[in-house]
């Protein structure tokens, strides 16, 4: 029987989050052998391309990509891996998948896209409350009221974005070739994460607010650790390096008087193998983040399969594989997306969180100071991850929700009529009568 034809316009070939989640999401449904999946790259905002060529184990994703759909042509399955406002309906089955959104709310048109499908994925319960709950006021072109409400009528299944178990895993220390000498301190806190647009204690990720309590906590201390940043401005560059600099810079000028605690900024690209040595590697003795919001939060499940332990906001996608009583989970409240970190897709009206302060600087301080009562939550939560969020199991949970939404269609039959001996219309014949 013939394959239900599956065409997936998304950024697999790009070096991005959305890249590495469209690349699990293709893989997975591939795997279920049940569909002739074809792919048409996409871009994602300035990330550049080529990652398949980079990387040989994907390369095979570049045998299955085609231009675009066939004038005419409408494939049985349609899937879209971007935002939602850019959906559209383009096959018989049309499926939307977005990580969703970091804040409390989401912009109209975004719910309008969400609608032209027959079902949205999401990667995080949260993406699902905040889709499932907003709803606007429609008005027509003199601004009145309508009376119309805007709101999701579509099916939203949540699908987890999968840890690779093969690359992410505990490795001993002694296993780990990635050479942190430079750094002098034998214990470190890690972020990784981009440093966004938004005043000090508003870009999303939360950076300049984790750099100034970790100052805060251990300036003019005897003992102290260190803080490493893997992260950049949106690129793996000089510019980006330095852009982060001057931002830690002008955090250190007000403390003039103060001997503070060192930062240190590793900036570029590192494979996934040396990802997972950075994680694993001895200096590195926990994860840290204020973040603000997370539609999924890829990089906090990534490191918890190191068994070490983690620091966290206690708000969004992230939470739905962070077990409260395994990571050092922090309070905080709701508060306005600032003016200063707004834009088309975050409004200022949204909501998004703000870590405790007192929180914040004592989990610094507890898990430096009292590392061992930490290792065996962060065993566990790691643990916790591999039963339940591995890419095998994102792959079960697609196949199962395939299946259950997908309409089957009809196969095109080949119709073989039997030879019969019938007179040539062009041959005259005889009859004796």
């Amino acid at each position: 029987m013939k394959k239900p034809s599956f065409y997936i316009s998304c950024p697999f070939d790009t070096y991005s989050g959305y890249g590495a989640r469209s690349r699990d999401i293709v893989k997975s449904i591939i795997e279920l052998d049940k569909y002739d999946v074809k792919l048409l790259s996409q871009k994602w905002g300035n990330t550049p391309f080529n990652f398949t060529k980079d990387h040989e184990d994907w390369s095979f994703l570049n045998e299955l990509r085609v231009p675009g759909v066939a004038q005419g042509q409408k494939p049985d399955i349609w899937m879209q891996i971007t935002i939602p406002s850019e959906f559209q309906p383009v096959g018989k089955f049309n499926i939307g998948c977005t990580a969703g959104i970091e804040s409390t709310g989401c912009d109209h048109t975004w719910i309008t896209g969400l609608n032209r499908m027959d079902m949205n994925w999401v990667s995080s319960k949260h993406s699902k409350k905040v889709f499932t709950e907003v709803a606007f006021e429609q008005k027509d072109q003199q601004g009145r009221t309508t009376g119309h409400v805007l709101k999701n009528t579509k099916p939203i299944e949540v699908v987890f974005e999968g840890a690779n178990l093969d690359v992410y895993k505990h490795i001993p220390s002694d296993k780990v070739k990635l050479d942190l000498s430079a750094i002098k301190e034998s214990f470190c806190y890690l972020f990784v994460g981009h440093w966004m647009a938004g005043d000090m204690g508003h870009d999303r990720k939360n950076v300049g607010l984790m750099v100034d309590y970790f100052f805060q906590t251990f300036k003019n201390k005897n003992q102290r650790p260190a803080l490493i940043l893997k992260a950049s401005t949106g690129r793996n560059s000089y510019m980006s390096r330095e852009e982060m600099l001057n931002k830690i810079g002008k955090i250190k000028k007000q403390y003039p008087n103060d001997d503070l605690p060192n930062v240190y900024v590793l900036n570029g690209a590192l494979t996934d193998k040396q990802v997972n040595e950075l994680y694993n590697h001895k200096k590195v003795k926990a994860m840290v983040s204020f973040t603000k919001g997370e539609g999924f939060g890829r990089p906090l499940q990534e490191f918890c399969l190191s068994k070490k332990p983690l620091i966290v906001s206690g708000w969004s996608g992230h939470m739905d594989f962070i077990e409260p009583g395994l990571a050092i989970v922090l309070g905080g409240q709701l508060e306005p997306v600032h003016q200063s970190a707004a834009n088309q897709w975050l409004k200022k009206e949204y909501q998004w969180f703000q870590v405790n302060p007192k929180q914040a600087k004592d989990s610094f301080k507890n898990v430096f100071k009292n590392y061992k009562k930490y290792v065996d939550g962060g065993k566990r939560q790691g643990h916790y991850i591999k039963t339940n969020f591995s890419y095998d199991k994102m792959k079960e949970l697609v196949g199962s929700i395939l299946d259950k939404n997908v309409p089957e269609f009809a196969n095109e039959l080949k119709l073989n009529l039997p030879n019969m001996n019938t007179p040539s219309l062009t041959t005259p014949s005889l009859k004796k009568i």
